[in-house]
């Protein structure tokens, strides 16, 4: 079904190539692999950008799926435009502590360069937030929301991995066993996990099951 749903809409929003920010994570691992499977690997790009806090295997996983999947490959740093934009805030930020507003700011310069990249080659932005993440605000506007579609907007994070298992049946193993293992993370600020902010998903996915699709009261699910 999400395959058929995002071939569908690239056509008709005639488009046929598609772009993705790959981050080594499991979310934009099935969303390429959905990709591939809904407009074909030679019209698939990834696009690794890796910021002051991406760790060594956020770019290798992401390098690894591509090579398997065989699409196209970029790695893009956002680094230079990251140091760039924090001086040039400095003076009006002086003072105060970092915090979302800097993490936020290395998600909005991987937004701006996929939709450059989108408008210079024609290629429809794919965005890779899951229903789990969305559904409480665990993204950024004008950042990781930034693109045409939101392949797996209505995928809770427990079932993207158990989607990204088909996909890997489907694929010989193109997404790399770490990406399943390692602790989920934004990875916007030192040694940074989802359950920093988040529960674990096992337990959101629940509530969220309860609170949007039967439509529970707090007190009942809490109950």
């Amino acid at each position: 079904a999400l395959v058929l749903g995002t071939r569908d809409y690239i056509r008709k929003c005639g488009f046929s190539k598609v772009l993705i920010g790959l981050s080594g994570g499991i979310d934009s691992s099935l969303t390429a692999a959905i990709a591939v499977d809904a407009v074909g690997r030679e019209n698939v790009t990834g696009v690794g950008m890796p910021g002051p806090y991406s760790s060594d295997h956020s770019v290798t996983d992401a390098k690894a799926m591509a090579d398997r999947l065989g699409i196209n490959w970029h790695l893009i740093s956002i680094n230079d435009g990251y140091r760039a934009l924090i001086d040039t805030l400095a003076p009006v930020f002086a003072g105060r502590a970092p915090d979302v507003a800097e993490e936020n700011l290395q998600s909005r310069l991987r937004g701006v360069t996929l939709m450059a990249m989108s408008n210079k080659f024609g290629a429809i932005v794919l965005t890779t937030g899951n229903k789990s993440e969305l559904a409480v605000g665990y993204c950024t506007l004008y950042g990781d929301m930034c693109g045409g579609l939101a392949v797996i907007s209505d995928v809770p994070k427990t079932l993207v991995y158990q989607l990204s298992r088909v996909a890997n049946r489907r694929h010989n193993n193109a997404i790399p066993e770490s990406v399943f293992t390692k602790p989920p993370s934004a990875e916007l600020r030192p040694d940074q996990k989802d359950t920093d902010s988040l529960p674990e998903y096992d337990l959101l996915d629940q509530i969220l099951q309860y609170y949007v699709e039967q439509s529970w009261s707090s007190r009942r699910i809490a109950e």
